[in-house]
């Protein structure tokens, strides 16, 4: 019974950080749209570490096709975040070149940096508890290609590519430009009330595991 209620209570206080932060924020371009077809996964691993069930349970979902991005809750995992993101690192060594996730350490430890886009990455994934997220490789590419897709006209008649390729410089990758966005969206809603945000959810997490 332990266990079901901490399983329970990590997936509902998963879901609060989920729609009410990154959801209600729109700091995810796949997350809302993911949900509501069905095509995220949430589960429970009550381990103090990923381990090789953990591998084995990504490889299982990878096998679903239906199943684009995946969270893996650890609600028992005491480690600091530095820890934890080694330790998905590992895991992620451990699935080796068959992978068909790309996996990122979410961590409850983190505060609001804004020295620039990549140091505020951190407290956008300050989950209630240490989360690994795994987004399937064909949706990350999918998300690409509907961004980099153009609209601007060229003639091909009077098309000078060297004088094209030296006016536009490739656009940043990916998740730079989430990054970026991420961080003019918190700074207008206002970095406090996004942390008092998370701090209530992390409360009620406290208040809730036995």
């Amino acid at each position: 019974m332990r266990d079901e209620h901490i399983a329970r209570e990590a997936r509902r206080v998963y879901r609060r950080y989920a729609e009410e932060f990154v959801e209600a924020l729109g700091l995810c371009p796949w997350a809302t749209r993911a949900r509501r077809e069905g095509s995220t996964r949430v589960e429970v691993d009550l381990g103090t570490a990923p381990s090789a069930a953990t591998a084995e349970q990504l490889a299982r979902l990878g096998r679903e096709p239906d199943v684009l991005v995946a969270l893996v809750l650890f609600p028992r995992v005491r480690a600091s975040r530095k820890a934890w993101e080694r330790e998905v690192s590992a895991l992620r060594e451990r699935l080796g070149s068959s992978a068909c996730f790309a996996l990122a350490a979410f961590h409850p430890d983190a505060r609001p940096h804004t020295e620039s886009a990549a140091r505020l990455v951190p407290f956008i994934r300050r989950t209630p508890d240490p989360t690994v997220q795994a987004i399937r490789f064909s949706a990350l590419d999918a998300v690409r290609r509907r961004e980099d897709r153009g609209s601007r006209f060229v003639d091909p008649a009077t098309l000078d590519l060297g004088a094209l390729l030296a006016s536009e410089p490739p656009r940043p990758a990916l998740h730079e430009r989430v990054a970026e966005t991420n961080l003019a969206t918190l700074e207008a809603h206002g970095l406090g009330r996004a942390a008092a945000l998370l701090d209530a959810i992390h409360a009620d997490r406290q208040r809730s595991y036995p």
